[in-house]
């Protein structure tokens, strides 16, 4: 799993969630190894199982009102008990002033102290929203991701298959281009990962006899999209050194390949002369999307073609039963 500091999260999200940072400045290196954000109001009593290390704990109106009801030695014992648990951060919101004893153990702990005028349910989706995108795990593949049809393409292959011209072929027909060269996958839910480009290649694609090429100054800034979850894989492989077996024109096995442990739909193109790859990569998207509806042309197809064959064979056994039928007729 990917890990963020505490310095990242507060210049990510500081306009957004308003936030200040009030003590704690020394722990600003602090990871984040987890996207799960927490109020501890038990944690307060005690109860400090109910509090996580490396994460992002909110204290709300609540837990706030619950540490001014308390004396000033339950106080700093209720405190000491919830920074004693290795937090990366702790954010008061709802826009209530810290406690002067809150302030000194976030120093004391060098953990981070923000707060924030936002309410306390409000700070926490959004936090534990940019933390799922965070800290998901992640890794990175070579290859071009675009959006195609609204789905999110990788196309990989050797290197000089035609990967970038095939690209640069789809941008011109009004798709979008995401990353060239390296893409980075993050796995965003149990079932779904986002393909994102490395922030030195953003809008940028390299291709042979042309160089690097500035997309968004090119096409405009529609032809460029910053990330898209990815819903298919489309590998570029040379015709004349594909197997056989991989060239069945009635082969109904679907392909998959499995990133960071979700399954993927894949399909193998042959690259050779005169095929226009643009436009099966823009086929495959339209029959990827009929797949998924249940609709299989390849299996429809091979049903079809299984009932005109018994219909043939029914044809022919008739003739030869009433053949038999005259036969035995006769003979009595």
């Amino acid at each position: 799993m990917a890990e963020i500091s505490v310095n990242q999260l507060f210049n990510d999200t500081r306009s957004k969630l308003k936030l200040l940072w009030v003590a704690g400045q020394a722990g600003g290196d602090n990871l984040l190894t987890s996207e799960t954000v927490t109020k501890p109001s038990l944690a307060l009593i005690g109860h400090l199982n109910f509090v996580h290390p490396n994460r992002v704990q909110v204290l709300g109106c609540a837990e706030m009102d619950y540490l001014r009801s308390l004396g000033q030695k339950e106080m700093q014992q209720a405190i000491h008990n919830l920074f004693s648990t290795d937090l990366a951060a702790v954010v008061v919101a709802n826009g209530e002033k810290p406690p002067q004893d809150l302030i000194n153990a976030a120093d004391n702990f060098t953990t981070p102290l923000f707060t924030s005028p936002l309410r306390s349910p409000g700070l926490m989706d959004v936090l534990s929203h940019y933390l799922a995108q965070a800290v998901a795990e992640s890794i990175s593949f070579h290859g071009v991701f675009l959006e195609v049809q609204g789905f999110g393409v990788l196309i990989k292959g050797n290197p000089a298959i035609g990967k970038s011209e095939l690209a640069l072929e789809l941008i011109s027909r009004g798709h979008r281009i995401v990353a060239d060269d390296i893409v980075d996958f993050f796995r965003i839910a149990p079932d779904r990962l986002e393909g994102r480009c490395p922030p030195l290649l953003q809008d940028f694609l390299e291709v042979r006899g042309l160089g690097i090429l500035n997309i968004r100054a090119l096409f405009g800034d529609n032809a460029v999209k910053p990330t898209k979850p990815l819903d298919l894989i489309v590998q570029l492989e040379m015709a004349d050194k594909m197997q056989m077996h991989m060239l069945d024109r009635l082969e109904v096995k679907a392909q998959h390949e499995k990133i960071l442990g979700v399954k993927i739909p894949k399909i193998t193109l042959p690259v050779a002369a005169g095929r226009n790859i643009a436009v099966l990569v823009e086929v495959a998207v339209r029959n990827n999307m009929l797949l998924m509806r249940g609709i299989n042309g390849t299996k429809q197809f091979m049903q079809r073609q299984h009932r005109e064959m018994a219909r043939l064979n029914q044809n022919k056994a008739a003739p030869r039963r009433r053949s038999k039928a005259i036969s035995g007729g006769s003979e009595d």
